[in-house]
């Protein structure tokens, strides 16, 4: 029997727009057999996720996407948790200063908006939208709300986009030390969306102790999925397939829809040994 699954989703915990049960319910109505919730820096939908996921029979692996710099640029690791090792009190609490300083960083970004572009929002209702971990999106779409005439790409691309005088990055977590942070729980990592790594040859990357490799992906091209496949096979790294998904308007560009993209049976299979090992 074909298997269907998504292994890159977004809820509310973070920067999505679905609560965790609404997201399970969404995957259910696309026919999703399996699915990952990989919010940035939090795994507080976990729980909530896998109820759901028990109730409407679909396979709920626990995740999350952990930002880290490397080269001066963010790049973003996915880990997939082998078991409930991430509850560990320790990486929580090590997760609670990462999502404490992104409301830090919320604030500041407000302020350098009103000083470099003179848009003016209000704070408050950035952190009501963001219901636990503050993230761009939230900031983006409160300067919707609050009347200003952009899109949401306009504004990732050109106003609070890295090299912006408004960008705030997060909290300083090196790439090796995120790796290391994710395997401490017996998480698998794999590098996210490599088609977004500006600065550094995804090639150099591997030189780090990655699992695997976001390999597809809504917006690689053919040929970035080509590429990323073989690099894969050439580093002896498993392939994996996300979404990447967040509200599923028509506005989000950066993001794809559920289900957009697919893994094989046979490379769901190798994720599942892999994570059952």
């Amino acid at each position: 029997m074909y298997i269907k699954g998504d292994f890159h989703t977004h809820s509310n915990r973070s920067d999505g727009i679905f609560s965790p049960s609404q997201l399970v319910n969404l995957a259910r109505n696309k026919n999703i057999d399996i699915m990952a919730l990989t919010d940035h820096d939090t795994t507080s939908g976990i729980a909530e996720a896998m109820t759901e996921g028990k109730a409407l029979n679909i396979k709920i692996i626990p995740g999350m996407e952990l930002s880290t710099r490397y080269n001066g640029e963010s790049i973003h690791i996915l880990g997939y948790f082998k078991d409930d090792s991430y509850k560990n009190e320790k990486f929580q609490t090590f997760l609670k200063e990462i999502t404490d300083f992104r409301t830090i960083r919320a604030k500041l970004i407000v302020e350098r908006l009103e000083k470099h572009f003179n848009i003016i929002i209000d704070y408050k209702k950035v952190l009501e939208k963001a219901n636990g971990v503050v993230a761009r999106p939230h900031i983006a779409r409160e300067i919707i709300d609050a009347g200003y005439n952009y899109s949401l790409e306009y504004i990732f691309n050109n106003i609070i986009n890295e090299g912006s005088p408004a960008y705030i990055p997060n909290k300083n977590l090196e790439l090796e030390a995120g790796i290391k942070l994710l395997k401490s729980v017996n998480a698998l990592v794999i590098l996210a969306h490599p088609i977004l790594v500006k600065k550094s040859p995804v090639i150099e990357l591997m030189k780090f102790d990655f699992d695997g490799i976001e390999a597809i992906y809504p917006l690689n091209s053919t040929n970035d999925t080509t590429r990323f496949i073989k690099i894969a096979a050439d580093y002896n790294k498993i392939i994996t397939a996300g979404s990447d998904f967040h509200t599923g308007k028509a506005d989000d560009t950066k993001h794809g829809r559920l289900a957009s993209v697919f893994l094989n049976e046979n490379r769901i299979n190798i994720l599942l040994k892999k994570l059952m090992g």
